[in-house]
């Protein structure tokens, strides 16, 4: 009884997961799920490293509208997120994924020329 539900429930996160690795190039279940946690932690990790950098620039909903604040405080989270992300992806093994991952995503911001090879 309790088999059929766990195979409705989960098939389609599998198949799920398949595509992304199918996507991403990626072997292993393992190395998916590195992946993951990597994101998760770096998001929270970058989201703590900038309440010290908006104290510092002496921002705080406080003193100013959140109206303001919120989306400033998004625009100095972003760089810290795009600056940590190959670093704790090192720390998990995974810093070629995140790397490319992250060339990729500011080359479409069209940020490429920041990793241009020179001749």
């Amino acid at each position: 009884m309790f088999a059929p539900f766990l195979l409705t429930t989960f098939a389609p996160i599998l198949g799920f997961m398949d595509k992304l690795k199918q996507r991403w190039g990626i072997e292993s279940n393992w190395a998916l799920t590195a992946i993951f946690i990597v994101f998760a932690i770096n998001g929270s990790f970058a989201a703590w490293v900038a309440r010290p950098v908006t104290n510092l620039l002496g921002l705080s909903p406080d003193t100013m509208t959140p109206w303001l604040y919120y989306p400033l405080r998004i625009l100095l989270i972003f760089p810290i997120y795009q600056t940590t992300l190959p670093l704790v992806g090192w720390l998990f093994g995974q810093f070629k994924f995140f790397w490319e991952f992250e060339k990729k995503f500011l080359s479409r911001l069209g940020l490429s020329f920041l990793f241009k090879k020179a001749n």
